[in-house]
């Protein structure tokens, strides 16, 4: 007997063909082909649970990574336009600058970035990269992030240029 076979002795089986039949009775598809579908795709558990809840830790992560360096480059930006203003010189501008961003402090953000880096590969399901032994590459650049430091403030925002930084002073005035 197939799978779909109805047993007339099963009264179930009767119920069912007879509300089949009555659901069937007024569809526009009623004795018209149906397309296959094709079944070489199945949902896995992970997918429903993320469908249901939301972004997944790493997507949330990320984007506190975002917020929190966003908030940094505000403060540095505010920060540095306070001590163009205060500053004599350019060279006082710098050796001060330098300073600000030596002792401005990541510790935050920076928690989230390792852990995003030693997690990410297993939250995300990234493949391995057979020929390196790494995980594969995403739009062609590492998973990894680069913690914040001196370094990282100092090409956002140079520890130079001190004319310029006081004529958008006077601008805000």
């Amino acid at each position: 007997m197939s799978e779909g076979a109805i047993r007339e002795d099963d009264p179930r089986d009767v119920a069912r063909a007879r509300r089949l039949a009555e659901d069937v009775e007024g569809s526009p598809l009623k004795g018209k082909r149906l397309r296959q579908r094709l079944k070489n795709f199945v949902a896995g558990p992970d997918s429903y649970v993320a469908s249901m809840g939301g972004p997944l830790p790493w997507m949330q992560r990320r984007r506190m990574i975002e917020d929190e360096t966003a908030h940094h480059e505000r403060r540095l930006a505010s920060a540095r336009r306070e001590l163009a203003a205060a500053c004599g010189s350019e060279a006082e501008f710098a050796r001060r600058w330098r300073r600000i961003a030596d002792a401005w402090s990541f510790h935050a953000v920076n928690e989230l970035i390792e852990k995003h880096n030693r997690n990410f590969p297993a939250e995300a399901r990234l493949p391995m990269d057979p020929g390196t032994g790494d995980f594969v590459r995403l739009n062609g650049k590492p998973y990894r992030l680069e913690p914040l430091d001196a370094d990282w403030v100092l090409e956002r925002f140079p520890a130079s240029g001190l004319q310029a930084l006081r004529v958008d002073v006077d601008d805000d005035r």
